[in-house]
């Protein structure tokens, strides 16, 4: 009998956040779950890490047919920070698989470079393990519970095809993907800079603040992209690499030559 898939969660809306409840009861019909997440929200701190200062950590529990039951573990740090952490102090052995959310708001396009939630799927891809960022399109009262099961059963179709090599996904759910026969489109991200602006504002002593607002670019028509996919009604799936080294660009700067030997002048 094999044994279990062992699963690390986190997210960066915190432990607490519904998304995060939701995901870790699907999870459960893949493996064992370990909740390793950060005890405030954490949205935007890309791939921040704590080094300056001690992580603390609390032991979380809640309510379960049996009385209260170890929820996980509340980190005071940043989703890298919980999953470099969950991996080597919590988990019971390296974990199988690394999932991040679910996200109430989309990570796709060039919020993938700020987002916390994808961050943490990037730190699991640090340490060779299969991992996912999964988000949903942010509204009031989003429809968590929905969004786990498309994601489970997206996540167990992803992990029944894949080669045996661990991968990083980036995975986004419309609202609208959420009722009917949902679509997956496997796209690239978008790269395209957003459209952002700062609004200059007073506060009540007259003093000078700024807001940032702005939101990402109108897809293009004839290149599709996870925002083209997004905006379509279809689920996008993006494969990641952390590795930004621009290999074409590598290969051609090798050949330079910057400094001249001269023995006279070392």
């Amino acid at each position: 009998m094999m044994n279990p898939m062992r699963i690390l969660l986190t997210n960066d809306d915190g432990i607490y956040a519904p998304g995060l409840a939701a995901l870790e009861r699907e999870l459960h019909a893949l493996g064992d779950v370990v909740v390793v997440a950060p005890a405030t929200e954490q949205s935007g701190v890309a791939h921040s890490i704590t080094y300056l200062t001690p992580l603390n950590v609390k032991e979380i529990f809640r309510g379960g047919e049996d009385g209260d039951r170890r929820w996980g573990w509340a980190v005071t740090g940043s989703p890298a920070d919980c999953v470099k952490i969950g991996i080597q102090q919590f988990c019971p052995g390296e974990p199988d698989l690394v999932v991040s959310g679910i996200n109430n708001g989309l990570n796709a396009g060039i919020n993938v470079l700020y987002s916390g939630t994808v961050a943490a799927a990037v730190e699991g891809a640090f340490f060779g393990v299969t991992s996912f960022a999964v988000s949903l399109e942010f509204e009031e009262h989003a429809q968590f519970d929905r969004a786990a099961r498309l994601a489970r059963r997206i996540i167990e179709q992803v992990l029944s095809q894949k080669g045996p090599e661990p991968q990083l996904y980036n995975l986004n759910i419309p609202t609208a993907a959420l009722d009917g026969s949902p679509q997956v489109c496997v796209a690239p991200m978008n790269v395209t800079r957003y459209d952002d602006s700062y609004e200059k504002r007073r506060d009540p002593w007259g003093r000078p603040y700024y807001w940032l607002k702005g939101g990402p670019p109108a897809p293009a028509a004839d290149h599709p992209t996870d925002l083209s996919a997004l905006a379509g009604g279809q689920v996008s799936l993006t494969p990641l690499d952390y590795n930004l080294t621009r290999q074409a660009v590598l290969a051609d700067m090798q050949r330079w030559r910057f400094f001249e030997p001269d023995a006279s002048n070392p």
